[in-house]
């Protein structure tokens, strides 16, 4: 079968898409077992698979498992990725998503083969963006906290490498995801797990903040579309253009609770809290490039998945899939 790297795959993402290839690919699994990641999100019926606990920061184990497998194909979505983080620790994303980057892309450049690299990015890189305005491919970088600004820095570097060493990559710049296997620090599951555990639903500011929101499995599908068709040294935008406010979401899953039962007794209420510092209002995508170039488009009806989201996530709190794990919030909560 032909050999693929996943970087990051039992993170959020990662373990989506590995779950999506398995039948496909032989794959390759480096993760280094940060505390987001969880190998209960990989299917339990896997066979064509291996997977190494190490960190892409170590070059020389990158060289040794490209000479071992030789794979065709690196997805990489080993990063640092939550922004309250990196506002409290910056260095870890300096490492893991600039440094992590160039060891990979060193390790390419050396190889005796082409492989092609599929870097997944943020829409964070491109900043702040105002009106109706949706970002281009070709739009340049404004990103506003360390995360996304080491984001921006580990795209601009691929985007050098292409042009000085002709290195087969292509970067993808990607909404928001939600879905199944997302740890509880990120908006959508922190809401869920709160409204489960009775406690306050903490909103940052005045709750305005817009963002758009993709199914991870419709992310993962784009994916596989870019490594299949994608043009070498090009980067493609991944929306869906359902764009919401950190209110709206926050009101959809209370109503879903609420009219569905789930025999949840729903006690908890939204509790606006301090705003991050530099906190962008709007992030959105134009995502036409992907569409009209590779025949892709987003399937999936938000309300409908953010549903079936929910219900995985009390189907988990009911086995005690999240038993004796306390997670913490920069918004001054345990979520």
């Amino acid at each position: 079968m032909e050999k693929i790297i996943v970087t990051g795959g039992l993170g959020f993402i990662g373990s989506n898409l590995i779950n999506i290839l398995k039948n496909k690919y032989y794959i390759i699994n480096i993760d280094k077992v940060s505390y987001a990641s969880n190998f209960k999100n990989i299917d339990s019926d896997i066979k064509n698979y291996k997977f190494y606990k190490q960190d892409i920061k170590n070059k020389i184990f990158i060289k040794s498992i490209l000479k071992k497998y030789n794979p065709s194909i690196i997805f990489n979505l080993a990063a640092e990725t939550h922004v309250d983080n990196s506002i409290d620790g910056p260095k870890e994303f300096i490492q893991s998503n600039i440094l992590g980057v160039f060891n990979i892309l060193e390790s390419i450049k050396n190889y005796k083969k082409k492989i092609k690299l599929i870097h997944i990015s943020t829409d964070e890189v491109y900043g702040d963006i105002k009106g109706n305005y949706r970002s281009k491919e070709e739009d340049a970088y404004h990103p506003s906290s360390p995360y996304s600004a080491s984001k921006a820095s580990g795209d601009l570097l691929i985007k050098s490498y292409i042009k000085t060493y002709k290195i087969p990559a292509i970067i993808t710049n990607c909404c928001n995801n939600f879905g199944p296997n997302q740890y509880p620090e990120k908006l959508i599951p922190t809401i869920i797990y709160n409204i489960l555990n009775k406690k306050p639903i903490p909103i940052y500011g005045s709750g305005k903040n817009i963002r758009e929101w993709i199914y991870v499995k419709d992310h993962c599908d784009a994916l596989l579309k870019v490594a299949e068709k994608g043009v070498l040294g090009e980067n493609y935008n991944i929306g869906s253009e359902t764009l919401l406010n950190n209110i709206q979401i926050a009101n959809k899953i209370l109503s879903i609770f609420k009219k569905n039962k789930h025999c949840i007794d729903v006690q908890s209420k939204i509790l606006f809290v301090k705003d991050r510092p530099g906190h962008d209002f709007r992030y959105c995508l134009n995502s036409s490039k992907i569409q009209k170039k590779l025949g892709w488009k987003n399937k999936s009806i938000f309300d409908q998945r953010l549903n079936e989201t929910i219900i995985w996530y009390i189907d988990k709190f009911r086995a005690n899939y999240f038993k004796n794990q306390n997670f913490k919030s920069r918004r001054g909560l345990n979520i």
